[in-house]
């Protein structure tokens, strides 16, 4: 159903307001989290209806598309698959077999330590994960909720009010019906108007830095290799892209203080390409910049809890990390499909209360810890006197020349659901394939 059979339809011709729609899971966010919930969700046969107050953009070119890119790892592909999504996307995956590390602390901006943790450490087949534009992602994830019954999309649809129960939570929006919802999913973001309504606080930790992310062409293969290079100020990660006309690509992630990634995004072409190279330390050789540039505010953020009555959150509202390791949707995929499990395992009802308690108290502690662990990740990119540089690259050093912990530390980077050799994924989401629909 299209948003515009939704115009002027929230009250009756008598005046009265309309009677309230029903569903099992309304989601409030129709972002890349968003709306992998709703196919998750939908292709368990829940009926799913998903809002957001912005339009869908699915085309490169179109104004307000996200032209930033996505590392999806190994254990999302098991919640995707379920979602029916994945074989959408794998002809368009750029696969990581390497996550490669270098420092290049020392006077010059040149590397003085490789480090590469490689897939084939853990399994022989399975790259690390898989790298996607986002607004692909957006235009797949929209293609396989077309195919769905029991889903309904209301894009230009905001979320207003949000009043629950003990048998629904009552939503308002910002045009059409109202909802009651069995569950309510919040994925509305890291200014989450939904979290706020239920009177979940979060806590928030500032950096003073900014992301740049753009696109960039080079000479040299990049091998499937994910580089992150360390200098000061944040990591400078260069992530593979597909070829385009027979020509390398990779996404870049640049992280520096607040003011110098402002100064940084204002250049002209010919000065900012020579500054970027040099940054890179020069690992893909003389890089082109590709399209625009975007800048993002860097933060860490943790709700004070991820439940209320009827009501979950998942994605940025519930946690916000720096982008290091990959870890920020790859940690909402991991919301989403534990709390579908528990909706499945619980026969019936998505959002009782033995289905939020759990979810809160499975969650929330792994959320936490991982929120904590990227950010003494970011404080150690940011070092900008050499003795710390310095202990950096000791540290670096002995992480990588131990095996055992080497493995151990990119089990944990990829998450409790990493996949065993042979490809199968160990966490219980990889062993459902969908439900019986609910109610």
């Amino acid at each position: 159903m299209t948003d515009s059979q939704y115009q002027g339809r929230s009250a009756r011709r008598d005046g009265r307001p309309e009677r309230p729609r029903q569903t099992d899971v309304l989601i409030s966010g129709g972002g890349i989290a968003g709306l992998t919930a709703a196919a998750a969700f939908g292709s368990a046969g829940y009926a799913v209806i998903c809002v957001d107050p912005a339009p869908q953009v699915t085309e490169a070119e179109a104004p307000g598309a996200d032209l930033r890119t996505t590392a999806l790892l190994q254990p999302a592909r098991a919640l995707l698959r379920r979602a029916g999504v994945w074989d959408r996307l794998l002809p368009h995956a750029s696969a990581l077999r390497v996550m490669r590390i270098v420092d290049a602390g020392g006077e010059e901006a040149a590397p003085r330590a490789t480090c590469d943790f490689e897939s084939r450490d853990l399994s022989e087949d399975t790259p690390f994960g898989w790298n996607f534009p986002n607004w692909l992602l957006r235009r797949e994830l929209l293609a396989r909720l077309n195919e769905l019954p029991h889903v309904t999309l209301l894009p230009g649809t905001a979320t207003r009010d949000v009043l629950t129960r003990e048998a629904h939570a009552h939503v308002t929006l910002s045009q059409g019906a109202p909802v009651r919802a069995r569950l309510l999913i919040a994925a509305d973001g890291r200014e989450s108007r939904v979290r706020e309504a239920l009177g979940i606080t979060a806590r928030v930790t500032r950096y003073g830095q900014k992301a740049l992310t753009f696109a960039v062409g080079h000479d040299r293969p990049h091998d499937n290799v994910s580089t992150e290079v360390h200098r000061t100020g944040g990591p400078f990660t260069l992530v593979p892209l597909p070829d385009h006309e027979g020509r390398p690509r990779s996404a870049v992630v640049w992280m520096e203080s607040g003011p110098e990634a402002q100064r940084l995004a204002s250049l002209d072409v010919a000065e900012f390409e020579a500054l970027m190279t040099e940054r890179s330390a020069g690992v893909l050789g003389p890089l082109r910049l590709i399209g625009p540039r975007g800048l993002w505010p860097i933060v860490s953020q943790i709700a004070e809890r991820l439940t209320a009555q009827r009501s979950a959150l998942i994605a940025e509202a519930a946690h916000v990390v720096p982008p290091i390791g990959a870890q920020g949707l790859n940690m909402s995929i991991g919301d989403i499909a534990l709390l579908l499990d528990l909706a499945l395992e619980s026969g019936g009802d998505p959002g009782s209360d033995d289905v939020l308690d759990a979810y809160q108290r499975r969650r929330w502690p792994e959320l936490r810890a991982r929120v904590a662990g990227v950010d003494l990740l970011n404080r150690a990119s940011m070092a900008g006197a050499p003795i710390l540089r310095d202990g950096r690259l000791k540290g670096l050093e002995l992480i990588h020349g131990l095996a055992p912990v080497r493995t151990g530390l990119m089990r944990l980077g990829l998450g409790a659901g990493a996949e065993a050799p042979g490809g199968e994924a160990t966490d219980s989401s990889a062993k459902k394939e969908g439900g019986a629909p609910v109610g």
